[in-house]
């Protein structure tokens, strides 16, 4: 990594006033300066191209050696600075310089605290969360592995990255959560990158070490119910209330699409008459802030009338949605009484509206796309290669069916 460093002095002729002209010095680190006023003013005429005041009275040649003086100092504390191979910016010259007070120590976890609160308003609530998260697994990261409490961000290089992304694989939680997947590691390690690219962009750190590493995903395939374990919910006669609530909202989003926060916070005034003068909800995705329209068919009409003298829907909320984390693991407790196998969370309804209530039944993909609300077409061709899978598996199961009923007639 390049470690230039240089020093002039500039005389502001902008600035001029009664002809004279204050005298800056730029300092230069690795192409970023800052500039500073040395509090001295001069004739605009007597400023020369080396960068001096011109002529040999006893003012001209002390303030030539003040010059000077300050010329090499600047060059002294950047040599010390490399020799005690500290983080090194023209700031930082520029406060030693001056004795000026330098700010607080940058740190890993305060880029981080800083990163989150100056996103407060940008970010969602469901992301704010995970900045939270993947800053807790920093502290037992440096905790575990390094016996820091932080570290200063200056010295988080590609080896701290590797050594974090092989701390998050073999990390065991000790609560009921599950072993952090591959694509889970590596939206931990997508955060961090954001929060290197923030301190840099403040000119924190030199350089992102990021520039070295490779954030890769693993394709998965998207969980969705078959039209059988779709209509075995449905169908399904629920004694516990709680139960029977949850997988009417878990319904209504596999009629909808809608994920889960944007179902939560779906109102009544959400619902408007669409162009077929049928009841349509109108909304914008919460975490793309894609508008987005979906008709509403038969089933989810039922369920909002169902639900319409509920207390929450009188508070302007369409549907009883309770927390995130009731909700998948009362959907855990319906998919056993249903006698469902696959993992029931929330996120399935939206795969199963793409998949077995759109796609499926000849829906085209552009229609599905811009009811999902996806920004990219190719979001939504991955619920298409899921039909293409299904209509394989069922066309082989077909094949052997007729081939069985061939064998079993030539035996007659």
């Amino acid at each position: 990594m390049s470690n230039s460093f240089s020093v002039r002095f500039i005389l502001k002729k902008y600035k001029a006033k009664n002809g004279k002209a204050p005298i800056y010095i730029r300092l230069t680190h690795n192409g970023k300066h800052c500039d500073s006023s040395l509090k001295r003013k001069i004739p605009v005429e007597k400023w020369n191209t080396n960068q001096r005041v011109s002529g040999t009275s006893i003012e001209v040649r002390k303030l030539n050696r003040y010059l000077d003086q300050i010329y090499n100092k600047a060059f002294e504390i950047f040599e010390n600075l490399q020799l005690k191979d500290e983080f090194i910016s023209a700031e930082i010259i520029r406060n030693k310089l001056f004795n000026l007070e330098e700010e607080q120590q940058i740190t890993l976890l305060s880029a981080s605290k800083y990163h989150y609160d100056q996103n407060i308003n940008n970010f969602s609530t469901g992301t704010l969360k995970h900045y939270k998260v993947t800053e807790r697994y920093f502290e037992r990261f440096l905790s575990a592995k390094k016996n820091l409490s932080d570290i200063a961000i200056e010295k988080v290089d590609y080896k701290f990255l590797l050594d974090f992304e092989a701390f998050l694989r073999a990390w065991k939680p000790k609560d009921h959560q599950k072993p952090i997947g591959h694509n889970g590691i590596m939206k931990h390690m997508c955060r961090f990158r954001k929060v290197l690219n923030y301190a840099y962009k403040m000119d924190w750190i030199a350089d992102t070490p990021f520039k070295k590493y490779h954030i890769s995903y693993e394709k998965s395939t998207r969980t969705y119910l078959t039209e059988e374990e779709l209509s075995a919910i449905e169908v399904k006669e629920l004694d516990i209330a709680r139960l029977e609530q949850i997988r009417d909202i878990f319904i209504f989003s596999c009629y909808t699409g809608l994920s889960y926060i944007d179902l939560f916070n779906l109102s009544k005034d959400h619902i408007v008459i669409g162009i077929n003068g049928e009841k349509w909800i109108q909304y914008k995705r919460q975490k793309t802030s894609t508008p987005f329209s979906v008709p509403l068919l038969p089933k989810a009409l039922e369920l909002i009338e169902k639900y319409e003298d509920h207390p929450k829907a009188q508070e302007n909320q369409l549907l009883p949605v309770v927390s995130n984390q009731k909700t998948n693991a009362y959907l855990k407790e319906i998919a056993d009484i249903c006698g469902i196998k696959k993992q029931l969370t929330f996120h399935i309804a939206r795969h199963t509206f793409a998949t077995t209530v759109t796609l499926t039944n000849g829906v085209p993909m552009e229609t599905v796309s811009k009811m999902l609300g996806h920004t990219k077409l190719s979001t939504t061709q991955i619920y298409a290669k899921v039909v293409e899978n299904k209509i394989g598996t069922d066309m082989a199961a077909l094949q052997e069916k007729l081939s069985n009923s061939e064998q079993m007639r030539k035996a007659d």
